[in-house]
């Protein structure tokens, strides 16, 4: 497959939005995936060849093809994470494969909830919600932000699991202030984090377990966070707990107003995802789509 990437490291380019026109030879060489010395050899072998820069880069072995999709990215805007990173956990298959299979998933979920749910107006929020533990609502919300973010909407992830809280551990943030620090007074917006690497991206967590997780997020202070949210952020995407661990899901989806209900292949009963869909409806949520987790 021939790459959209510049036909010359010198004079071919790409403008980017903050009016930025670099090649793809510059970015490789810039983020040193490509030493400038041999910037003269991949012009040559690209000429020799009739291949564009990066593909002829790759082809006499200077860079992987990995570099290049990093590069391109750089070009187009579309930020990913590259292997070397080890500061954000790998189960962020959206930030270190966005061209996997998984990822497609992901993004057709995305496209599915813009067209069905998200208006960019008043519905902005969306939980991913859970009959049991281990079903994966954590992976699901992270990397659904991610796809959010790379489509340039600015995306807020919160972890509203206040009992097992798991989205610090996936994005390796501070947890000592979060969303349990709102929800009781101790804490500023400052306990949002935005993530590196990311442009549109950013991780309210939920911060120190709580004794009464239930009754803070049953009070005003949750549909609070959500509301002055919305006048920062284009897309919120929520993490809850397992319905089975209590009856906060029910509660942050009657703030949210509409819920992605997950259930894992071999893992998840029938009678308990009935069971969650029917606990989704009463507390007066809209059940956008089911979604059966295979990863």
């Amino acid at each position: 497959m021939r790459h959209a990437d510049s036909s010359t490291a010198a004079t071919a380019s790409h403008t980017t939005p903050d009016g930025d026109a670099r090649s793809v030879g510059a970015i490789l060489i810039d983020s040193g995936m490509l030493r400038a010395q041999d910037a003269e050899r991949v012009l040559c072998a690209q000429k020799d060849f009739g291949l564009r820069f990066g593909e002829a880069a790759i082809r006499i072995g200077l860079i992987s093809a990995a570099d290049l999709q990093q590069a391109l990215s750089s070009q187009f805007d579309f930020p990913y994470l590259g292997a070397g990173r080890t500061d954000v956990s790998t189960e962020l298959v959206a930030a270190f494969e966005p061209f996997s299979a998984q990822v497609e998933t992901l993004r057709a979920l995305r496209t599915q909830l813009i067209l069905r749910w998200l208006d960019g107006g008043a519905r902005k929020t969306v939980a991913v919600v859970g009959s049991a533990r281990s079903e994966g609502r954590s992976w699901m919300a992270a990397n659904l932000a991610i796809v959010f973010s790379q489509l340039g909407e600015r995306t807020l992830l919160i972890d509203a699991d206040l009992r097992h809280s798991r989205q610090h551990r996936l994005f390796n943030l501070d947890n000592a202030s979060g969303l349990s620090s709102l929800l009781s007074g101790r804490s500023a917006d400052a306990a949002v984090q935005r993530i590196g690497g990311f442009t549109d991206l950013s991780v309210l967590p939920a911060g120190t377990t709580p004794p009464n997780p239930q009754e803070l997020l049953s009070r005003a202070g949750f549909a609070r966070v959500l509301q002055e949210a919305s006048h920062t952020y284009d897309v919120i995407v929520v993490d809850t707990p397992a319905l089975a661990s209590g009856a906060e899901a029910q509660t942050i989806a009657a703030q949210t107003g509409g819920v992605v209900a997950l259930a894992r292949s071999g893992h998840t009963r029938s009678a308990d995802f009935t069971n969650l869909v029917d606990a989704m409806r009463v507390a007066g949520a809209v059940v956008i789509g089911s979604l059966l987790n295979h990863f």
